[in-house]
């Protein structure tokens, strides 16, 4: 280059750079000092802002882990470091999957096809006892991780055990979770007491608050598993930090009988007694709430979590979930662990999930596409509290970005995004993944971990559980 050029180059960047800010509506401006780090430009971005536009051939413009502007078809764009061609793509928020297991994925199929308390009980809860430790954890939640990231899941809620090992690894594979320890009234796998367990939530809070990617919650399993003033301790210390509770409630048809024969309440009255039904506060399930509930809930603010595929899978019944959301209660949608779904794909999930109310209430209206979208996207951002931060394509949000390849014959034509997104999409499907402004999913390829030592560390795991395994008569 002449010396001529290399006193010019910087001059002609800032100008051009100036040029297309000053080009950018004041709602969407990047700033002209410098390059953006990455444009994804040209595919038909869903952004589920306040104004839920859908630009065709619109553009997202990222600096560092955040969206600096979204870009209609006919704005300038900003000088990029990188840009990806979307092109043939939806270009459409993270998913947000508001309810799962992580680890659960090495006990994928060990046991299905029968009641859910039969399933927990005689099954799951012994496995459980002999075989989690902080290995299993560990290799489970990068095995979730990698599935999940895969099918366009860019942040989820866990709630498990050794959740120091759940937070290490969704944080080496690059994922955002909010990550629930657990909190059970019998000796868990890693701590003998609820007591223990206590304490060790807030060793945990302490070690991963503040985390890009990490949010610690804490995890209670459930008022027929854990005695109510546990319940109560774990939401004061929720609250003390600040950090999200999650709790299984109104799973189960005869759950309101055996919580009143420990506390004299059925489920949700029972957490309303103690402060429990506060925003801050994520219920997972909620199928059976009695007539009175779905109003205490609404009232103190509490979310929820819908997960139609694992309750259908364990004849748990069906959530009333259009009666929750015209209440104004926050639903996001999940797919519990892997153990009682088979799959993390949340788009399979909101076929489901839409497909399952409109034949529950004899209604084609009931569900329509949009709203499950949502609920997979900025309502279960809201659930998690986080819908300042993800959920929806804007400016000064987390750069959360999947891009789904529309090239196919099963997705082709599109006249709708959104019936496309929820009927049609498959996991599969997925083929660029941005987590926190970084590509983690580049032409369906992970970028942070290797997969095939992720597979084969679970596979040496599954011999160890099939070991243990009573025979089959």
């Amino acid at each position: 280059m002449s010396n001529r050029l290399r006193v010019l180059a910087p001059v002609l960047c800032a100008v051009l750079s100036a040029a297309c800010a000053t080009a950018i509506p004041s709602s969407d401006r990047v700033p002209a000092r410098a390059t953006i780090d990455l444009l994804i430009d040209g595919g038909t971005v869903v952004t589920l802002d306040g104004n839920e536009r859908v630009l065709a051939g619109g553009a997202v413009a990222i600096r560092g882990s955040a969206i600096v502007a979204v870009l209609d078809a006919d704005a300038p764009r900003p000088l990029a470091i990188e840009t990806v061609d979307a092109r043939g793509h939806l270009v459409i928020p993270g998913l947000v999957n508001t309810h799962g297991h992580a680890a659960m994925t090495l006990l994928r199929g060990l046991a299905d096809d029968m009641p859910v308390m039969t399933w927990l009980t005689q099954f799951i809860f012994p496995v459980e006892a002999r075989e989690v430790k902080p290995d299993f954890v560990y290799a489970g939640t990068r095995l979730a991780c990698v599935e999940m990231l895969l099918s366009g899941t860019t942040t989820y809620a866990d709630m498990y055990y050794f959740e120091d090992e759940a937070a290490r690894a969704t944080a080496e594979v690059g994922m955002r979770g909010v990550l629930g320890q657990t909190i059970i009234g019998f000796p868990a796998p890693d701590y003998a007491t609820p007591e223990l367990a206590l304490a060790g939530a807030e060793r945990f809070i302490a070690t991963w608050r503040g985390h890009p990617l990490v949010v610690p919650s804490v995890a209670p399993h459930a008022l027929y598993t854990t005695p109510l003033d546990v319940v109560r301790r774990s939401h004061a210390l929720a609250r003390k930090y600040g950090v999200p509770m999650q709790i299984h409630a109104a799973e189960i048809a005869d759950e309101d009988e055996r919580v009143r024969g420990s506390t004299g309440l059925g489920t949700i009255r029972a957490l309303d007694s103690i402060g429990v039904l506060a925003p801050g506060t994520l219920l997972h399930h909620v199928i059976w709430p009695r007539e009175d509930d779905v109003a205490r809930i609404a009232k103190g603010g509490a979310a929820t979590s819908h997960n139609p595929e694992s309750n259908m899978k364990t004849a748990a019944g069906v959530a009333p979930i259009p009666d929750l959301m015209a209440a104004g209660i926050a639903v996001g949608l999940g797919t519990d662990g892997a153990a009682s779904n088979n799959s993390l794909d949340l788009f399979q999930e909101m076929d489901s999930a839409a497909k399952l109310h409109k034949s529950h209430r004899s209604d084609a209206t009931a569900m329509p596409a949009r709203t499950v979208f949502r609920m997979a996207t900025i309502e279960g951002a809201r659930a998690l509290g986080m819908a300042d931060r993800i959920g929806s394509l804007e400016a000064g949000k987390r750069a959360d970005v999947v891009l789904v390849d529309t090239r196919t014959p099963g997705l082709t034509p599109m006249y709708d995004p959104y019936s496309l997104l929820v009927y049609a999409v498959k996991g599969a499907d997925v083929r660029t993944v941005v987590v926190d402004g970084k590509i983690v999913v580049r032409d369906r390829r992970l970028t942070t971990v290797d997969v095939e030592d992720v597979m084969a560390r679970a596979r040496g795991l599954q011999a160890r559980i099939r070991s243990g395994l009573a025979p089959t008569p």
